[in-house]
């Protein structure tokens, strides 16, 4: 089978290695660190299967787990994921009964594997070894794309013409009719045509302004206006330019305050926040946008080479999928903000884009100012 993988977003992790990917819900986020590390490494199906359910059978309801070796896999999955397989053995849709551990196949002669987890999403992006949110995995060639070849193969095949036996039949003559002769049109009455009117320009069309757009997310804010670090005191690096806006419009909104902490922030200079509403941090930071009765937590930190902008980043409770961690958000900062998750490489937040957090990450805003995240 080729180990040509891709997949369709959602809300799933895919933890994906050279030999095995392991799909879990949202709800496992807690597991992927650890599984990542093992993945890389290039562990086979036994000890991520060993790893896997270290915790016990009874906290994970939902995972599937592939593993492949040229032409042949090895096929697991609970709860809700379903696998198409096709093989040259014949097409099997590979799912667990209630009441069962999981199912598990070992299938040679495999062409394809589509793993549906949520949805029935086309699989149309590349997916490359590491993490990714995903609704749909497919291995191999898709599914969908053999599909209507065959199809159209066996309509070709069976649709049959009949062909006249020529000899047989007795031509008759094709009487071809003359044209009627065009009467003359004399010059001095010949009819003039006018040209058509051309039609009126269509008005400029309008798109509205930045402020009219009406699906605010509620998991990306808006780097607004007021947030712009104009200052004029930040230094090193350029501006960032304008952002794409999230994928996702319509996003549940998360709540303002939350009853309990989702997390806890261990800043560099000594504080600790309790993330249990929006938390602003800068060297000067603005909570203009908040009403009164949801203020944020505002933290001040040095920079006194001015490298982190006057309101810097935002950290706040999560919603969907995010729900019961911590999110953050780089404000268009000038000079960025860079995240290292457990286990993976530190890489610089996009403006605008939210990322879910969890223990152990550590975000550095520059000037030596870092924050820890960990549980509350």
């Amino acid at each position: 089978m080729s180990t040509e993988a891709r997949f369709a977003a959602g809300d799933w992790y895919a933890v994906v290695g050279d030999q095995v990917t392991v799909l879990l819900p949202g709800s496992q986020r807690g597991r992927v660190a650890g599984l990542w590390d093992l993945a890389d490494s290039g562990a086979g199906a036994d000890a991520i299967l060993d790893a896997l359910l270290a915790d016990g059978l009874s906290t994970l309801d939902h995972f599937a787990l592939v593993a492949h070796d040229d032409d042949r896999i090895r096929l697991l999955v609970r709860g809700a994921p379903t696998a198409a397989v096709r093989a040259t053995e014949g097409d099997e849709v590979v799912s667990a009964a209630p009441g069962t551990a999981w199912a598990e196949r070992l299938v040679t002669g495999v062409s394809s594997v589509r793993v549906t987890l949520t949805g029935d999403a086309t699989a149309e992006h590349l997916l490359a070894p590491g993490l990714a949110r995903v609704s749909v995995v497919e291995f191999g060639t898709p599914v969908s794309a053999a599909e209507p070849a065959a199809a159209e193969s066996l309509a070709v095949e069976s649709v049959e013409e009949p062909v006249p036996d020529l000899a047989e039949a007795d031509p008759e003559p094709v009487v071809v009719p003359e044209p009627d002769p065009e009467p003359a049109v004399e010059p001095e009455t010949a009819a003039v045509a006018e040209p058509a009117p051309e039609p009126p320009a269509d008005a400029p069309l309008h798109f509205g302004e930045p402020a009219d757009d009406p699906t605010p997310t509620g998991e990306t804010p808006v780097v607004a206006d007021e947030w712009s670090d104009r200052d004029g005191q930040t230094q090193i690096g350029a501006p960032v330019p304008d952002f794409d806006r999230p994928p996702i419009p319509g996003q549940e909104m998360a709540p303002e305050v939350v009853s309990r902490p989702v997390a806890a922030l261990v800043f560099s200079t000594g504080d600790v926040i309790a993330v249990d509403r929006t938390v602003l941090v800068g060297r000067a930071p603005e909570a203009r946008r908040f009403a009164s009765h949801d203020q944020p937590h505002v933290v001040t930190v040095p920079s006194p080479h001015q490298e982190i902008s006057s309101t810097h980043l935002e950290i706040r409770p999560g919603a969907g999928a995010d729900h019961g961690s911590a999110i953050a958000t780089d404000l268009g900062s000038t000079n960025g903000t860079v995240l290292a998750l457990p286990g993976l490489d530190a890489e610089e937040l996009k403006p605008g884009i939210a990322v879910s957090l969890v223990p152990g990450a550590v975000l550095d805003l520059g000037d030596g100012v870092t924050i820890q995240v960990t549980n509350p």
